[in-house]
């Protein structure tokens, strides 16, 4: 039944696009003028002390590039086809420490080891195409992604159906998406087992080197994961200052859904060591399903010509023990014509799942476990800045390339477990003339 619902929701979002009323012979506007294209860079750095990689313990730093390309182009009056291509190189030294011993450097969980897993590259592709009735009323859309990475590769397809009512104030919209994703296996070296049937690397085994080490280790029988979502959204123009929008998100995952390199530590049992790297006991063991819900709620309102308060609150709760809330607050400043200033805030706080202990707290009793600390009890804060040129008219160009708009933010995130980030991003929209 539950991957009908999906396949019904998305099947009866394309059926119902053929329903549509025309209006044949009237004069409308075009959804899109021009093909547009969108050149986004993100910059994103972190750092903690709290790795999966490690077992709770251990440095988090990494540092990630982002080029993205957008490119919207009209087909017609009614027609859009978007293509969103996104590449993310990265280096991680919580990643590098699956193999901490292929490095020159002794191998410790606090320092990034030299090997070949300290960096690796992400790719995604996403292709929407959507469709507008001649009225504006009504909308579809649907669309479909593959993206992968060194230890996973996925598919996705979704639809998506929208209505406008009471002369466009009020807008209900529905959707539903589909992934379907493939792991690649890789456990922590120490692990992995060498051509005599030992837990070992390329120059031995752990068991030779460290006396009495022979973990109680089991690799997983399955590759898969699945994730299915539906979507539902309300939005209300309430005044002339004033509009809000209500959501429900609901998510179900199936298949593996723990992390096949996140090293776990048993209390109850011997520590070994090697060089000063703790090895591992198992890896991170969590339940085959996982069913989420998300209720959000926006409001946003018009001060003047030049001030804008735009709210947001998220209810989550999850299966696995997990609640948060996030509340936001995003003040558009607009100081001239053409150049807005954005600042904002975020505060997030969420519960423990029901598996989660830190490093070489958990007991070989039980039956799931994780020291991932992004499933961990805490508080965090997100500080952000931005400042957007916008050129409605295009007049500046770069060869047949009208310049629409510059955006510059700038992100700072804090969580009360020593984790900090931040992240850059710089965009350009171009219009084609």
């Amino acid at each position: 039944m539950k991957y009908l619902f999906s396949l019904l929701l998305i099947a009866s979002v394309l059926v119902a696009s053929a329903q549509d009323d025309n209006t044949a012979g009237e004069y409308k506007k075009r959804v899109l003028e021009h093909t547009e294209i969108d050149f986004l860079v993100n910059y994103y750095q972190q750092d903690g002390e709290n790795a999966a990689v490690t077992g709770g313990r251990g440095t988090e730093d990494l540092q990630d590039l982002s080029p993205t390309i957008v490119v919207a182009v009209p087909l017609n009056d009614d027609d859009v086809l978007t293509i969103n291509a996104n590449i993310s190189a990265y280096t991680s030294a919580s990643s590098s420490n699956i193999n901490p011993f292929d490095g020159k450097q002794p191998a410790d969980p606090f320092v990034a080891s030299s090997g070949a897993s300290k960096s690796d590259v992400w790719g995604n592709v996403v292709g929407s195409y959507s469709h507008s009735s001649d009225d504006r009323n009504r909308l579809w859309n649907a669309n479909l992604s593959v993206s992968a990475e060194f230890d996973y590769t996925s598919f996705g397809l979704g639809a998506g159906r929208t209505w406008l009512f009471n002369e466009k104030n009020t807008e209900l919209s529905l959707n539903g998406n589909i992934y379907l994703d493939t792991w690649s296996l890789i456990y922590p070296i120490e692990l992995r087992t060498n051509q005599g049937g030992e837990h070992g690397f390329s120059g031995g085994s752990f068991q030779e080197i460290v006396a009495g080490y022979n973990p109680s280790f089991n690799e997983h029988t399955s590759k898969g994961r699945n994730s299915y979502s539906a979507g539902i959204g309300l939005s209300q123009i309430l005044s002339s200052r004033m509009t809000g929008y209500v959501s429900a998100d609901f998510i179900l995952q199936d298949g593996l859904l723990s992390t096949p390199f996140h090293r776990i530590y048993f209390a109850d049992k011997t520590d070994y060591f090697f060089e000063n790297f703790h090895l591992a006991d198992d890896i991170e063991q969590l339940p085959n399903s996982r069913f989420k819900i998300a209720l959000g709620a926006r409001l946003n309102y018009f001060v003047n010509h030049r001030i804008t308060l735009r709210t947001f609150y998220r209810y989550y709760t999850d299966d696995w023990g997990i609640t948060s809330h996030t509340a936001s607050i995003e003040i558009p400043i607009k100081i001239t014509d053409k150049f807005t200033l954005y600042p904002s805030y975020r505060f997030y706080n969420q519960t423990a799942a029901d598996y989660f202990a830190p490093y070489n707290e958990h007991l070989s009793t039980e039956k799931y476990y994780t020291s991932d600390y992004d499933l961990s009890e805490f508080n965090a804060n997100n500080y952000g800045f931005g400042v957007s040129y916008t050129d409605v008219f295009t007049k500046g160009h770069i060869w047949k390339l009208g310049l629409k708009s510059i955006d510059l933010k700038y992100h700072k995130y804090d969580r009360d477990s020593a984790f900090t980030a931040s992240m850059f991003s710089f965009g350009l929209k171009f219009v084609v003339d």
